[in-house]
């Protein structure tokens, strides 16, 4: 009797280990759970960008929290962001070939540098190499009203765009 109460006893605690180890395998309750986004443009390419989505908090962008002007983002958090093309597409008219690409940017004041990075897989940006950029394109950056507290990308047939706080990046794809 007693062996089968002891086995029991291990058994349930087995059990609730398990269910625990597999809540914090649970990426959505991250402070800053990943996300996704993907459309087919018009040209018949399929663009997927995947991310993790950090939230504001009440903090300031770029004071308080990333991105920090002159210094290279991950745009995002966690891992790298990763941008997904299965074709060949232009971006902000500027050739981009069909692969994943680590998604990177620069803010200085008004004009962000948007990277697409050959290594894709890594965590953060402390690993980046610029003489892995597959292509490099700067551009304005909007202001958005009102803020954004979550980080979001988004993908229509001829632009993708991403918003993070007062601040909006869009980009033209062809």
């Amino acid at each position: 009797m007693k062996k089968i109460f002891v086995f029991a006893f291990l058994a349930s605690g087995l059990m609730l280990s398990t269910q625990e180890a597999n809540a914090q395998d649970d990426k959505s309750k991250k402070p800053s759970p990943p996300a996704s986004v993907s459309e087919k443009l018009k040209s018949g390419a399929t663009i997927s960008i995947n991310y993790s989505q950090p939230s504001v908090k009440g903090r300031t962008v770029g004071k308080d929290l990333e991105p920090m002007d002159g210094k290279v983002w991950r745009t995002g958090a966690n891992d790298a962001t990763v941008f997904e093309t299965d074709q060949d597409i232009t971006v902000n008219g500027e050739k981009l070939p069909a692969g994943k690409y680590g998604l990177f940017t620069i803010f200085e004041g008004n004009i962000v540098t948007v990277i697409f990075n050959k290594t894709w897989k890594q965590w953060g940006a402390f690993k980046y190499k610029a003489e892995e950029d597959a292509l490099r394109i700067k551009t304005k950056v909007k202001e958005e009203s009102p803020a954004a507290e979550k980080l979001t990308f988004s993908i229509s047939p001829k632009a993708v765009s991403f918003v993070w706080g007062n601040k909006k990046v869009e980009l033209p794809v062809k």
